[in-house]
């Protein structure tokens, strides 16, 4: 991806500043290429194992996280655009042809959709004009929350996320939106490649899902947002098992 025009300058800078402090009476000397690493974090220098646990390492420790991009899973593909923290997690996940909210707070979940979502292939239309526009929670033992709470829990889908598969190595340096990073693959590629922030803490910025199961982009780490329960006058509880749909 390219570099900002602002970051291009500013490092071009940054290079020419160092050149010409390196003027002696035989002229330029070190300038010929830059260095990979000056004004990194460092991580590039390390074994590809070793940046693959740095950088779990840093995204388990994160107080939050915004992830978007899409994931393959049981033969459905889901576009996500979530932003987790410890104590769960909001945001919208969309599949086949249709997008719904999620919220979780703590082990609460809720689901918010339109009716079309709750008639699904002409279901009840009566329960779906209720639950439509509505935060429903989601009992535990329902199969909804078995197969979506997790796109809500921070810890649960970072560490499914995060995993490389086969053999670990680094694949070269690399941008994203502007951000150097090093490139880390499963099995050159086939178990996945993480690119990994090479600018302050090393939390990982794109992931490409081994099989091509899905490309997800990581931003705003650390950057705080809300996360309360609907009022009640917007929340349904439906009992204890949703209708299918």
């Amino acid at each position: 991806m390219s570099v900002t025009p602002r970051r291009r300058i500013r490092r071009a800078a940054m290079m020419g500043a160092a050149c010409a402090l390196a003027v002696t009476g035989a002229g330029l000397t070190g300038c010929s290429s830059e260095d990979p690493d000056a004004g990194t974090n460092g991580v590039g220098k390390l074994p590809a194992d070793k940046i693959h646990a740095k950088t779990r390492t840093a995204a388990e420790s994160a107080r939050a996280v915004r992830l978007h991009g899409t994931v393959a899973a049981g033969g459905d593909t889901y576009t996500l655009d979530m932003r987790l923290k410890p104590d769960g997690g909001t945001g919208s996940v969309a599949a086949d042809g249709t997008t719904f909210g999620l919220l979780r707070v703590g082990e609460q979940l809720f689901l918010k959709a339109d009716a079309g979502f709750w008639s699904h292939d002409g279901g009840d239309t009566t329960a779906a004009e209720k639950l439509a526009g509505k935060y429903v929670k989601v009992p535990q033992s329902d199969p909804v929350y078995k197969k979506f709470s997790g796109f809500a829990d921070k810890d649960v889908l970072l560490d499914g996320l995060l995993t490389l598969h086969g053999t670990v190595e680094t694949d070269g340096r690399h941008e994203q939106e502007g951000v150097r990073t090093v490139r880390i693959t499963g099995d050159e590629g086939s178990g996945g490649s993480l690119d990994v922030s090479l600018e302050g803490t090393p939390y990982p910025l794109r992931l490409v899902r081994a099989g091509r199961a899905g490309t997800i982009s990581f931003s705003d780490w650390n950057k705080d947002f809300a996360l309360t329960e609907p009022a009640k006058d917007d929340t349904l509880d439906y009992g204890k098992q949703l209708p299918t749909s």
